[in-house]
């Protein structure tokens, strides 16, 4: 029977649409610059005072490729992410995640749910060396692409491909590859997030300007220079050898990132702390000291100090009279040469510890560490040689989160290769008692036949990152000083990308009336065949906006049918779903909704007085 007149909308059965979403805010911005629902393009470019006109030709960067990667971008995914309990650690309880697929499907799934709320994002993409392996992209269908990649749908041909330097589009592949990943990167960022990304000369340049269009040029915060070995190679056929790699950071917006305040300083170095001193024996501790008097090109205010020596100096210093006294009452100013010399303003060893030192964009590896370290320390982890080529030292991305994150920070890394940034989140966690939460994200790329890694049991990368966790994890738990830790969260929840629970219309063979009369038939039920319960709510809630750490919780107080509460705990908001093919009268009278409350539940499982009288009675929406 043909259902009329029913109330309530249907729940997304896809990711969010990228597009819409921005012309939405776009008109929020520029009202007057649309004209019947849509973008007047004109209207737009006079509101920003750019006149149209025919003059020369400016200055624009694109490649062979860049409208399907725009396309692609654009392209919705109708995938999901399922839960995985099995390979977690702690799932209920922890609030970092581990997400095995692609990560452009995953980025598009995590837009909604996580726009605007991560704080730092560290990537370490495929260099395009030349026998990287690049993302065979498919804006067609990016999910039937995925399936075959990892071996869950038959496919001719071998998706696994590098890019060789001999291809026709070298550089074009590798940044048809990252433009979206990047945008998508972008919306997920707080306005004072940061990104970092490793990088090599091979594609240095590209990147540059790729960033320099996704984040503006503005808010290029450095170009790091890491050197990432600790020997000297000696390779005569080069004219000079490469020590060094490259770290690009960009702010999402600079000047918000300056007002919060939220970057800081990395630890002071033992050299450092050893200049301070404390001849004086001030009760604060250790010090050292910058003179008060302005120098030549500082502006400063002209008053006069005197000495403990009654010496008068009638000079334009840094600060006001009032601070200068200020700073005089605490103990703050100190006159060198037995009190006749010019006064000097303290710095106290305990503040500079816990403000940290500005970083400079060279780090060099006795600091930042190196590959070699990386290496070895991977090693002795796995207790396997050679499992992963070229990790990323712990240290390194340490800093990283020292310089950008505090607190619960959110931090993802969509490339996450053996996963060296979830062990920088936990560790950095139990140093200095934070509560960062990290997101990885990691196709599982098959090892290779015959390799260090294969023969040790890693079918997958994805295999390697997710064994490295539960290590760290094991090993921090050995090392439990204290019974309080336990409250450190030690844990990982395990997500697959996977095709939706939802059913979708795969088109005819033939095109007759039978055959169109069977695929309808197929859609009185719109779940596929296989679903859970479990992973449809996960399905719902991340499609509907609610983070993967969401609470689910099945009401025993409910009578007659199965419903559960979902409650996203950062944003404070939750809804109701049952579903179950009948949603009786004693259920909902259990719920006792409100307008304000959401109900999930399945078309089929209500009839239409009842749907009607829900609709009225709280926010519906039906499967």
């Amino acid at each position: 029977m043909i259902q009329q007149n029913r109330k309530g909308e249907a729940v997304a059965a896809a990711s969010a649409d990228l597009l819409a979403a921005q012309i939405v805010r776009l008109k929020g911005l520029f009202p007057e610059a649309f004209t019947e629902g849509k973008v007047d393009w004109d209207k737009l470019r006079a509101t920003l005072g750019d006149v149209v006109d025919d003059g020369p030709e400016r200055y624009t960067f694109t490649w062979a490729g860049k409208r399907d990667a725009i396309r692609l971008l654009q392209t919705p995914t109708c995938a999901t992410l399922v839960p995985c309990r099995e390979e977690s650690v702690n799932f209920y309880e922890t609030q970092h995640i581990f997400i095995e697929g692609d990560n452009l499907e995953v980025l598009k799934l995590l837009y909604k749910p996580y726009f605007g709320r991560v704080k730092t994002i560290y990537i370490d993409p495929p260099y395009n060396t030349g026998n990287d392996f690049i993302y065979p992209d498919n804006y067609t269908d990016p999910l039937a692409t995925y399936l075959q990649l990892t071996g869950q749908q038959d496919a001719e041909g071998n998706l696994l491909t590098s890019n060789p330097e001999t291809s026709g589009r070298y550089h074009s592949a590798w940044l048809s590859m990252m433009y979206p990943r990047l945008f998508l990167a972008r919306q997920l960022l707080r306005e004072d997030g940061v990104i970092f990304i490793s990088i090599d000369e091979t594609e240095l340049s590209n990147l540059i300007q790729v960033m320099n269009e996704v984040f503006g040029e503005d808010n290029q915060e450095a170009v790091v220079a890491w050197r990432r070995r600790h020997n000297q190679p000696n390779d005569k056929t080069k004219m000079i050898s490469k020590v060094a790699e490259f770290i690009l950071v960009y702010a999402k917006n600079s000047e918000q990132l300056k007002v919060k305040g939220t970057f800081y300083g990395i630890p002071l170095t033992e050299k450092r702390k050893g200049q301070y001193s404390n001849p004086d024996n001030d009760p604060n501790g250790p010090w050292e000291s910058k003179p008060w008097k302005a120098g030549s090109n500082q502006s400063g205010t002209r008053y006069v100090i005197t000495s403990p020596t009654r010496r008068v100096f009638d000079e334009e210093w840094l600060g006001t009279e009032d601070t200068y006294m200020k700073l005089l009452d605490e103990g703050r100013i100190y006159f060198p040469r037995d009190g006749d010399g010019l006064p000097r303003k303290k710095y106290y060893l305990h503040e500079r510890l816990a403000a940290g030192q500005c970083a400079h964009n060279f780090w060099k590896h006795e600091r930042f560490g190196s590959n070699q370290e990386a290496s070895s320390k991977l090693a002795a982890l796995l207790g396997e040689k050679n499992v992963f080529d070229n990790p990323k030292p712990a240290r390194l991305i340490k800093m990283m989160g020292l310089l950008s994150t505090s607190g619960d920070d959110i931090v993802l890394d969509f490339f996450a290769g053996s996963c060296t940034t979830a062990q920088s989140v936990l560790e950095l966690n139990r140093e200095d008692s934070g509560n960062r939460r990290f997101i990885m994200v990691q196709l599982p790329e098959p090892t290779p036949v015959g390799s260090t890694a294969r023969n040790a049991g890693y079918s997958t990368i994805a295999e390697i990152g997710k064994e490295r966790i539960r290590r760290v994890i094991a090993k921090m738990q050995e090392s439990k000083e204290k019974e309080e830790e336990i409250r450190e969260d030690l844990g990982m929840k395990v997500f697959k990308l996977a095709p939706s629970n939802y059913r979708m219309w795969t088109g005819l063979d033939e095109d007759t009336p039978d055959a169109y009369a069977q695929q309808l038939f197929l859609f009185t039920d719109p779940l596929a065949d296989g679903w859970t319960v479990e992973n449809v709510i996960y399905e719902v809630a991340l499609k509907e906006g609610y983070c993967l750490n969401c609470h689910v919780e099945k009401l025993e107080h409910v009578e007659a049918s199965v419903v559960y509460l979902v409650t996203d705990p950062d944003k404070g908001q939750s809804f109701f779903i049952c579903l179950e093919d009948q949603l009786r009268a004693a259920t909902l009278m259990g719920l006792e909704l409100t307008r304000d409350d959401l109900l999930i539940c399945r078309d089929e499982a209500l009839d239409d007085t009842s749907a009607a009288n829900l609709a009225l009675q709280c926010r519906l929406k039906t499967i």
